[in-house]
């Protein structure tokens, strides 16, 4: 059974996600706050794929979420 300070040593060693949809946000807003709609249209393949890697990182924080409730039940 895994003990509490080695599933944190665990979750320390995992990799900073930087998703690139949070930067496109930026490129898209005006100084006005508002969305630019000419460069939503210029990236849009780019905030297609953007919107995949976050739904994937989404898809993968969940399950590892259900595992650690997992594993919490257990330690």
């Amino acid at each position: 059974m895994i003990e509490a300070k080695d599933l944190i040593r665990i979750l320390r060693q995992v990799p900073e996600a930087r998703l690139h949809i949070l930067e496109l946000c930026g490129e898209l807003i005006t100084e006005e706050g508002t969305i630019d709609g000419e460069k939503v249209a210029f990236y849009s393949h780019e905030l297609i794929e953007a919107t995949k890697e976050a739904e994937q990182y989404s898809r993968e924080t969940q399950a590892a979420v259900r595992c650690l409730r997992e594993l919490g039940r257990w330690v």
